[in-house]
């Protein structure tokens, strides 16, 4: 018998999340069965912290469920042929050591992944968050060669891939990050401008100055004033995909600001919310050009990973407060 260690939601979160809202708890797994559901052990070897998990934790879960989440996770035992003991997978089981599945809900990592390359990449730039950028860009923001593109929380997960992406496209890119280490290394994977804009004296005028004619698509990950601001600053017939909004998820009080009618009036942009899995059929396609592109070192990639399975929370906190560069693991 296995016991599993899972990380549950004691409380749903009220502001800004704290440890007191996470409990750690045993679970006992049983032994698998022939002819049953219950055709795979695995073990978890990496899980992901995300943005999402902030404001889907409300919507999707109640107290007392195990915190969602996905993981690069290893099969230890199989009665199902399709998936061999030490093979891996990506699976969306939440934060819990090991597991039981029937196999349906699992994606085999691709074939012809590299051994060079850490599995962990399948949990951000070849996984969920390497496919947000994708499909945001291609399918929302239409992106074509000479447009400019602005990306905030550039040095994120998904941010970081938005940029290299754009670039690839033939796309001017600027960028804006939480700290001059983060625009540092903007400016190191290509982002043609960047800056801090926590230091910025006005970001209305270092958006202007980053890019004086302005912007065709804007990938909004952070929402709230800076989105306001952003918009004034858009080209007439531009594009906005609405990726998230990291800096609303905490408030415990709904944000007022500046209204957006009038410049999407005047300028007619296009503004949609998107979330990837409408692309789920597409899944395929988008994670073999990401993984050719990494191979090919067009698009660099960051971890910051987190050692320990009982750091889950600190993980999270520290992604929530934008410690991480690049995409947030933790390592079992």
């Amino acid at each position: 018998m296995v016991v599993a260690k899972a990380w549950i939601l004691k409380k749903h979160f009220d502001g800004f999340p704290k440890t007191s809202d996470f409990d750690l708890k045993k679970i006992e797994l049983p032994d698998l069965k022939d002819g049953g559901e219950q055709k795979l052990l695995l073990e978890s070897v990496f899980l992901s912290v995300d943005p999402y998990m902030r404001p889907y934790s409300r919507r999707y879960m109640k107290e007392g469920d195990i915190m969602i989440g996905t993981q690069v996770a290893r099969i230890v035992e199989s009665k199902n042929p399709t998936f061999a003991v030490g093979a891996f997978v990506v699976g969306n089981k939440g934060w819990r050591t090991h597991f039981i599945s029937d196999g349906k809900d699992l994606q085999l990592l691709p074939s012809n992944w590299p051994e060079s390359l850490p599995k962990s990449l399948a949990l951000g730039t070849v996984g969920m968050p390497g496919l947000t950028a994708y499909f945001g860009l291609l399918e929302v923001c239409k992106m074509k060669p000479g447009e400019t593109v602005l990306v905030n929380a550039a040095a994120g997960a998904v941010g970081s891939v938005v940029g290299q992406l754009a670039k690839i496209g033939g796309c001017k890119v600027v960028g804006c990050a939480g700290s001059d280490d983060k625009v540092a290394y903007l400016k190191k994977i290509g982002f043609d401008e960047a800056f801090n804009y926590k230091t910025v004296k006005s970001l209305d005028e270092a958006l202007s100055k980053a890019s004086p004619d302005g912007y065709d698509c804007f990938f909004d990950n952070v929402g709230g004033e800076f989105a306001c601001v952003a918009i004034n600053q858009m080209k007439k017939y531009g594009r906005i995909a609405v990726c998230g909004a990291i800096s609303q998820y905490n408030d415990s009080v709904p944000q007022k600001g500046p209204y957006l009618q009038l410049p999407m009036i005047f300028k007619e942009l296009q503004m949609e919310g998107f979330i990837v899995s409408r692309w789920n059929h597409r899944r395929e396609e988008g994670l073999q050009a990401l993984l050719k592109w990494v191979v090919e070192g067009k698009v660099k990639y960051h971890e910051q990973v987190t050692e320990g399975f009982e750091n889950m929370p600190v993980a999270f906190m520290g992604m929530l407060k934008g410690e991480n560069l690049g995409k947030a693991v933790v390592k079992v």
